[in-house]
């Protein structure tokens, strides 16, 4: 068949003339296809029968031109009477994704679950967990290596690394929060119920070339969404997790001078800011705020060098789940969300482009997802080369990675 070479910018595609058919996205798609509602061009960045997952939505999975992303056997939810992916599932492992090729090689080997979504650009190396064991792989040659390993009195997760490489840093829980875990599995169950037993959480950072582990902080408070600045190595953000509309949620902290700092303040009953993320040049902390809660909708940010606020207004079905923003701080994306979630939205099951206007949004549909079950999040990033948007998704029936051109097939 002839082969036509469809490009995402530098990045290569090769495919089939099938591939510009105009279909309407659901079940059962050819690799690539043009959205009928949208008309922006969509393609599965994975063709395997495994369930795909790319990483949650301020986690940086790329490294140049390729992408990490985890991969695991289809497994069935008796519940739900469908493949669903499991995350605790043993073969659950990193695999790393060539977006000019889509030639995915496996990077990691064990026969126990993995955790860690950390990819450092700094070192050329994934990081993850086993139990009570960290370890990198290298991105080049594949190898892994062991970092670090809890001691019997600390035993914690790592969630982010610091821009300069040196550092990861997480939280610890307490043995009742495990516990109260174990025993409601369900996040309507554990989350209230967390939130109001204010059992302690710490936060440490490991040095990965010494080895040595550092308590910073510790709170009678849900310390969760750990997230080192992309570009200050001493900066971490870290939330204080609950019922949004009770908690001011979002915080840094120096972990050399250990000084924390409130980046938004609710001002009115019912406020709610939260799913926070740095920019890329780490000038910004973004985030969803709602003023009040399920009411009035925005995307706002807080200049951690002058304290100012931008605000960008949404409409009720331009609510999403997560957003992002591009390398430049000028362009956003978020993945929608379906009638179920806060903003109770009866037509928001979309990925969405925005681009601000005055104090506004303006947004572009980019897909359609009514397919889509938003049990999964689909975590929208922007590609490296900022053309298209990366997300997760299970509207064929399992989990896959795609990949949407922000530019229309019309234009």
């Amino acid at each position: 068949m002839k082969k036509i070479f469809y490009t995402l910018s530098t990045l290569v595609f090769i495919t089939s003339v099938n591939a510009q058919r105009i279909l309407p996205t659901g079940p059962n798609m050819p690799n690539e296809w043009i959205d009928t509602d949208t008309h922006h061009k969509v393609v599965r960045l994975t063709n395997n029968d495994r369930s795909n997952l790319s990483f949650y939505f301020h986690n940086n999975p790329f490294i140049g031109d390729k992408m990490v992303y985890y991969s695991t056997e289809k497994t069935v939810d008796p519940a739900a009477k469908q493949e669903t992916y499991n995350s605790n599932a043993k073969d659950r492992q990193l695999y790393l994704l060539d977006l000019k090729t889509l030639q995915s090689e496996r990077l990691t080997n064990h026969s126990s679950p993995i955790t860690g979504e950390i990819v450092s650009t700094q070192r050329n190396e994934a990081f993850y967990q086993v139990k009570d064991s960290v370890f990198a792989v290298d991105l080049s040659t594949k190898k892994s290596r062991l970092v670090y390993v809890f001691p019997d009195d600390f035993k914690a997760s790592i969630t982010t690394i610091n821009a300069n490489g040196t550092l990861l840093a997480g939280a610890k829980s307490s043995d009742t929060e495990k516990d109260i875990l174990k025993q409601n599995l369900a996040k309507s169950s554990y989350f209230n119920l967390i939130y109001e037993a204010k059992l302690p959480r710490t936060l440490f950072t490991i040095d990965i070339n010494s080895g040595k582990l550092s308590r910073i902080f510790t709170d009678s408070a849900w310390l969760n969404h750990i997230q080192f600045s992309p570009t200050n190595p001493s900066s971490l953000m870290f939330c204080h997790e609950g019922p949004w509309h009770k908690v001011d949620r979002i915080w840094t902290i120096d972990v050399n001078s250990k000084a924390i700092k409130l980046i938004h303040k609710r001002t009115m009953p019912m406020e709610i800011a939260g799913h926070e993320w740095f920019s890329k040049d780490g000038r910004y902390i973004w985030f969803d705020l709602q003023q009040p809660r399920g009411a009035t909708f925005f995307v706002a940010g807080v200049e951690l060098a002058t304290g100012k606020t931008k605000k960008y207004a949404l409409q009720r079905n331009e609510w999403s789940v997560h957003y992002t923003s591009s390398a430049d701080n000028k362009v956003f994306a978020g993945d929608g969300g379906d009638p179920g979630a806060v903003a109770k939205a009866p037509d928001g099951q979309w990925i969405y482009y925005f681009k601000p206007e005055g104090n506004r949004f303006q947004s572009e549909k980019l897909v359609n997802m009514k397919h889509h079950q938003y049990r999964l999040e689909p975590n929208v990033h922007f590609s490296p080369d900022q053309q298209w948007i990366i997300f997760r998704a299970n509207f064929e029936g399992t989990e896959n990675i795609y990949a949407v051109e922000i530019k229309s097939s019309k234009k």
